[in-house]
């Protein structure tokens, strides 16, 4: 009897939303040919990880194993799944696979980070296929908030596996290809062992509503605006960029790109054959020549970054560019849980300085990018796989996908961030469970979560920092007398007395109380 088998382990992305990153094997137990599916990033807070620059899946259990990886797929260019690729590559060493969009993402990254770009291997949508190891694998396209996704058929000795990547079920979405239950009902006839599938948006009851819903009211609402029009989203989501620029140029306004993503998006369609027409964009200097009721400007910042072009005019100028009294800026975007208090913080901004601001609370200017409840069904009754385990969201989300399926008779089950599970048999098992967690980009520098560098920054934001020194001398006396510095400490307590004085005072008397052991030993002094 064999005893090989095919495992499914997510590193990131299971039990939260971002971070992506998925492994799949095949082979006796320990010794698997492994794929890796997606290689993304979360991003940080100021309350749990302060003056961290990125987050990213700790992949220490995927480096040790190296020499059993294939190659690593990348399901489309959200940041959440490809952000972290040239970042961790070092580590990792192995072929790049993605369609042709998201390819010239990634190329971008590696060359920035001194990879060699050819590492990145283009490859073409279904029929075509790639053989890696004991697999076999195609990308199958998918609507999304993003051109180009790709979901991802994987045939293994034992079966074949569906994973969707994050989708939604959009007959037109403007930019990219239409969902295609025609093709999907053909990926899936002969036999799917196991769904792995996107599971953001299971509690929305409703079916989701294609992105060309939303030119007629995007359009309508820059017509009627009396003075500068300004809208943000996200800069990947290149068919919303395309509809506010196609509106703002029914509305006779001149379009600026605001925002160094925006534009890279923009250019990297362009490049690769995904837009092939676009209004004609002026540069920011052209801008200060035009009456300001004639300009739109598109800028990045959607999710309230600080340092993104949004941030940038709610504070004031950004390249010359100010919003005044009587203009209008439009969120055409869901803003993300816990980003909500920078979103906020612009909103009152601009309502300070007189901008009316326009958000998707309305429905008529935003639609989601993930598949609905019910499209997670019919997703479901397309593939009709033997089991589905749910990936991309939060443990709530995993669960009620997971009662979704089996509701409708398919095994499923709940796998979260290190759990891996056995797919060969009838239904999924726990096979391991692997240590995972988290890598912090500080900087240049990548540190483990925990490490206790973070910890200790948030130990300093909360409770404040004394440095004390001594100097002792070479015969083990005090020279001087100690000094103190205080940082986000009150410098006088309840007595009205000053603090450092006081700290100072006790410590030159300790030190004149001292013996010989004590000035001796750096541990007591300590």
């Amino acid at each position: 009897m064999s005893t090989e088998r095919l495992i499914y382990l997510p590193l990131g992305g299971a039990g939260e939303i971002g971070m992506n990153a998925y492994v799949y094997g095949y082979g006796e137990p320990g010794k698997e040919r492994l794929i890796l599916v997606d290689l993304g990033v979360a991003f940080p807070d100021m309350d749990t990880t302060p003056g961290v620059d990125l987050i990213m899946p700790d992949i220490s259990w995927l480096a040790e194993r190296a020499d059993q990886l294939e190659g690593i797929f990348i399901t489309h260019g959200h940041e959440d799944h490809i952000g972290a690729v040239a970042h961790l590559y070092s580590r990792l060493n192995v072929p790049i696979y993605a369609r042709a969009f998201t390819a010239n993402l990634a190329r971008r990254k590696m060359e920035e980070r001194g990879h060699d770009p050819e590492n990145v291997i283009t490859i073409s949508p279904y029929p075509e296929k790639r053989a890696l190891g004991p697999f076999t694998v195609s990308a199958v396209p998918i609507s999304h908030s993003i051109p180009e996704s790709g979901g991802l058929m994987i045939d293994s000795p034992v079966g074949r596996v569906i994973h969707t990547g994050d989708f939604k079920i959009d007959h037109n979405p403007i930019v990219g290809e239409p969902f295609d239950p025609d093709l999907w009902a053909e990926v899936s006839k002969d036999g799917v062992k196991a769904l792995i599938c996107d599971s953001t948006n299971v509690f929305s009851q409703h079916e989701g509503r294609s992105e060309s819903e939303l030119a007629p009211a995007i359009t309508k609402l820059i017509s009627e605006a009396p003075g500068m029009v300004a809208a943000t989203t996200f800069a990947s989501n290149v068919a919303r960029v395309k509809t506010l620029a196609e509106a703002g140029e029914r509305a006779g306004r001149s379009i600026v790109l605001l925002g160094r993503a925006m534009r890279r998006m923009i250019e990297a369609s362009l490049e690769t054959g995904v837009l092939t027409d676009f209004p004609t964009v002026i540069q920011v200097e052209e801008a200060q020549e035009i009456p300001r009721e004639n300009l739109m400007l598109i800028t990045t910042g959607s999710q309230g970054e600080r340092r993104a072009a949004t941030a940038q005019l709610a504070r004031g100028k950004y390249r010359g560019m100010e919003l005044k009294e009587g203009d209008l800026f439009l969120f055409s975007s869901k803003t993300i849980p816990g980003n909500e208090k920078g979103v906020i913080w612009i909103m009152n901004q601009f309502s300070e300085k007189g901008v009316d601001v326009v958000d998707e609370s309305s429905g008529l200017y935003h639609v989601s990018g993930h598949a609905n409840g019910p499209d997670l069904e019919k997703m479901h009754d397309i593939v009709k796989p033997q089991m589905v385990i749910p990936m991309h969201g939060e443990h709530r989300h995993l669960r009620q996908h997971a009662r979704l399926a089996e509701k409708k008779g398919m095994a499923s089950a709940i796998a979260v961030n290190g759990m891996m599970m056995d797919l060969t048999g009838d239904a999924p098992k726990v096979a391991e469970y692997i240590d995972t967690g988290r890598t912090y980009l500080d900087g240049s520098v990548k540190i483990g979560a925990m490490d206790g560098v973070v910890r200790d920054r948030i130990r300093m934001a909360l409770n404040g920092h004394v440095v004390v020194t001594v100097i002792i001398d070479e015969d083990d006396e005090p020279l001087g007398e100690p000094w103190v510095d205080l940082k986000g400490v009150a410098e006088t307590g309840a007595s009205d007395a000053e603090l450092v004085e006081i700290m100072e005072e006790d410590l030159h008397q300790f030190l004149m109380r001292a013996g010989a052991k004590t000035l001796k030993d750096d541990d007591k002094l300590e």
